[in-house]
């Protein structure tokens, strides 16, 4: 019977709940006989009281550990691998969190990680994206074997909330790195909501001409309370930072309303958005690929368009 440790990602005391919710989700996908959830943190009381609120989590092990203050893999990584024993599976999103930690992780335990996880098959048979999201693999793990994954987030539905984990403090003794020390964290800072979690995404390519006139995709995004995103192009082009990307080498996202203003829809964009709900594209060219995935599209001129869209919201 499978027993399966989640692996909770969270900053300043505050846990990443969607990431962590769609965690829980794939790991309840193999009907398990328990889902746990460890929050390693300087104080991971906070983290830890949020993730007992996840429906199917059996309980929360908080470790408390100064050295945990942050989410460095070389320091976690040896704490996991301990608190691995007695569990088939170890599950991470697969975030810049996951990405990060898991393959310390699969390393210390001696197996190969399972990336991208977005279909459950058995207890050690699962579906990953490969090429760029073209093609669906499906593969085994050896079964004598912990299976090591990160959670594809944009591929699942948040596990509900209500649940009543109990939260256990939980004492792992691993000998810890010397050789990494944190030395600062840049971060930028913004009311919109996050990329990877909102439910609202609006995203500008290259067709917004530039880093001024990006100002238009800012300001529909906070009429309609949307994330904001970016193609790679308007990346490179300096419009916008690179922590907008979405697509292949950006950020993977699956909104409930995504809307691609001035994307032409390279695959690799499209890799970002497959899982998304709703597209909208908004392109002067009909011929742009982004028509060809989108659920609504509206050809025209951005500059005119948008004006438009925002007075009606105003109605």
């Amino acid at each position: 019977m499978s027993k399966v440790l989640v692996i909770a990602e969270h900053l300043d005391g505050k846990l990443n709940a969607s990431a962590t919710a769609k965690t829980v989700a794939a790991a309840q996908a193999l009907s398990p006989q328990s889902i746990d959830v460890a929050v390693f943190a300087a104080d991971p009381a906070g983290a830890a009281t949020e993730a007992a609120t996840i429906a199917g989590v059996s309980k929360v092990r908080a470790v408390a550990n100064p050295a945990n203050a942050q989410a460095l893999a070389q320091v976690l990584g040896p704490q996991i691998a301990k608190l691995a024993a007695g569990y088939s599976h170890v599950f991470a999103p697969s975030t810049t969190f996951g990405k990060d930690l898991l393959p310390v992780v699969a390393a210390l335990l001696g197996v190969n990680q399972i990336s991208d996880l977005m279909t459950v098959e058995s207890s050690h048979v699962f579906k990953r994206p490969i090429y760029a999201g073209n093609a669906i693999v499906t593969v085994e793990a050896p079964a004598d074997q912990p299976v090591v994954a990160t959670v594809r987030t944009a591929s699942w539905q948040e596990a509900a909330r209500g649940g009543s984990a109990t939260v256990e403090t939980t004492s792992v003794d691993a000998e810890l790195p010397t050789h990494t020390r944190f030395i600062g964290l840049a971060a930028g800072s913004t009311d919109r909501p996050d990329l990877q979690s909102a439910k609202r995404v609006v995203s500008g390519g290259r067709g917004v001409g530039s880093e001024e006139n990006f100002k238009i995709v800012f300001d529909f995004a906070d009429k309609i309370g949307a994330a904001v995103g970016a193609s790679r192009a308007a990346v490179d082009a300096g419009y916008v930072p690179n922590e907008l990307q979405v697509g292949q080498t950006g950020k993977i996202i699956a909104p409930e309303l995504y809307i691609a203003i001035g994307i032409s829809g390279a695959i690799q964009h499209l890799t970002g958005i497959k899982d998304a709900g709703t597209i909208v594209a908004i392109n002067k060219d009909p011929d742009s690929a982004m028509f060809e995935i989108a659920d609504i599209g509206l050809v025209g001129d951005l500059f005119k368009v948008l004006p438009e869209l925002e007075a009606q919201l105003k109605d």
